[in-house]
């Protein structure tokens, strides 16, 4: 099979590709360089250098190929509204021609990397109204130290659990909002052309070749970095934030399972550990991990963060035989013994 995979030199790009390449594929990567991801050119074979919003070179890149693997995108909080237009450029137009010219060269599958900012917060209960879905943060909250997210009802605090895919999607920044129209956009695309979509919304991934440094680097960088330099990780808010931190290689592991799935029309797949963990339990485990010294708790907040978000990945499971290779444990091994970017 052929494949050609957006974003192929990133960090969660490099895995993919020898995961495909493993599995017999032949894959031409398409990838950008952006300066603001890539310190150095990486060392990748069959590398087209070229933006996903460049239609000419993407019909060229697609030539003969059977499935379109799109990983490439602006990632991070995209609080700053300075950002706005590159996210939207970037992502959801870089999408939108990827589209268009797959449509004119009737290619029918495509594997979408999505992520879990989709959802906005995570899935709650109210112990008197059910589950319920909490309103904005507001700043004065957060700024007294009142991080759980009250019932918009009776005002107690909510307790969370796992979402799944058919939760109401409730981006909550730029990023996010842009991930979301590249859903949209690609089940447009596969009812307008009767191909295949699937979607998959990537929970918090970490592990060996993670960016530092950048504004691509998620929480577990940026505590390796700080963990590098001798100092304590940094902990916003109390540190119990819900996540699901999955390892790159099982994110890999279902991107290739997807690209050769017999999988609904328009389908969205959840991909997590499986496992709650929280931020605070992140930080120690590196901590531990790298013999360095324990998190500080600082109390700050960003207002475009989310409380909790954690993930129900029984779908893919079902569906796509997949399932995850690593705890949290083994995971952080393999990021602090294995050479990083």
């Amino acid at each position: 099979m052929k494949v050609l995979l957006t974003g192929g030199a990133g960090f969660i790009g490099r895995p993919v590709l020898a995961q495909l390449v493993a599995g017999g594929h032949d894959v031409t990567v398409f990838d950008s360089l952006r300066a603001d991801v890539h310190d150095q050119p990486p060392a990748v074979q069959n590398l087209v250098v070229a933006d996903v919003r460049d239609a000419d070179a993407v019909t060229a890149a697609l030539a003969g190929v059977d499935v379109v693997v799109h990983l490439a995108a602006k990632v991070g909080l995209g609080v700053d509204l300075n950002d706005i237009d590159d996210y939207v450029s970037s992502n959801s137009l870089g999408t939108a021609v990827l589209l268009r010219q797959m449509g004119r060269l009737r290619i029918e599958h495509l594997v979408y990397a999505s992520s879990m900012v989709v959802y906005g917060e995570g899935r709650y209960e109210c112990a008197r109204h059910g589950r319920v879905a909490p309103g904005p943060r507001r700043i004065e909250d957060l700024a007294q130290g009142d991080f759980e997210p009250p019932c918009p009802y009776c005002g107690e605090f909510l307790q969370p659990g796992l979402v799944d895919e058919d939760a109401c999607p409730d981006p909550r920044n730029a990023y996010a909002a842009s991930k979301l129209t590249g859903e949209h956009l690609a089940s447009a695309w596969a009812r307008e052309t009767g191909g295949r979509v699937a979607a998959l919304r990537f929970h918090n991934v970490y592990g060996p070749g993670m960016p530092r440094n950048t504004p691509y680097a998620g929480v577990a960088a940026l505590f390796r970095s700080s963990l590098e330099r001798g100092e304590p990780p940094q902990v916003f808010e109390d540190g119990r934030q819900r996540r699901d931190f999955v390892h790159v290689r099982d994110v890999a592991s279902a991107v290739a399972a997807a690209a050769v799935a017999d999988h609904p029309q328009v389908a969205a797949y959840n991909v997590g550990s499986g496992t709650v963990h929280t931020i605070g339990e992140l930080a120690a485990e590196l901590s531990r991990a790298y013999g360095g010294p324990a998190p500080v708790i600082t109390g700050r907040f960003r207002l475009g963060d989310v409380r909790h978000i954690t993930a129900s990945s029984d779908r893919i499971k079902a569906e796509l035989g997949w399932k995850p290779s690593y705890d949290l444990a083994a995971g952080i091994a393999s990021t602090v013994s294995e050479p990083q970017s």
